[in-house]
């Protein structure tokens, strides 16, 4: 599994928005020029991270972005299957995008069965963390004092 720029760019203004999850809202502007994503790039973002009903927004001159639900809630796992897709390294092992391989047969393949270990870790990991312990990771790693909104993954 690689995560796109898009995929990365989603889970740094997730981790701005959890960041300032107390505060009403963050404007688009502030995230943009903080974590140095395209602005254009990250509305559309945050638009699709809408769908997935985890952030809302509102509109004027006071508008902006902000979690739909609290960071506890919402996993890595969701995020990255939402905007990249299967978690899977190959189709064959995926649990909810599963495509029939090439190999002549798949409980008998020795790269699948090791795939689906790869598969196993990674949602394994992703599943159980959330923005709340990405944000906790942050404090942990540059402090309590640094400014939350210069973050770069």
């Amino acid at each position: 599994m690689k995560i796109s720029v898009r995929g990365e760019y989603a889970l740094r203004a997730l981790l701005v928005l959890g960041l300032n999850y107390d505060r009403d809202v963050v404007r688009i502007q502030t995230i943009s020029e903080q974590q140095n994503i395209p602005k254009r790039f990250l509305e559309q973002i945050l638009t699709d991270l809408k769908s997935l009903g985890v952030v809302e927004s509102r509109r004027g001159v006071a508008g902006g972005y902000r979690l739909a639900r609290p960071p506890e809630f919402v996993t890595l796992a969701a995020v990255i299957r939402h905007i990249e897709g299967p978690l899977a390294p190959v189709s064959c092992v995926s649990e909810r995008f599963y495509e029939k391989c090439s190999c002549p047969d798949e409980s008998k393949c020795a790269i699948r069965s090791v795939m689906k270990e790869v598969r196993e870790a990674i949602v394994k990991i992703l599943e159980n963390v959330t923005v709340a312990q990405l944000c906790e990771r942050v404090k942990l790693l540059q402090g309590e004092h640094t400014n939350p909104l210069d973050y770069v993954i």
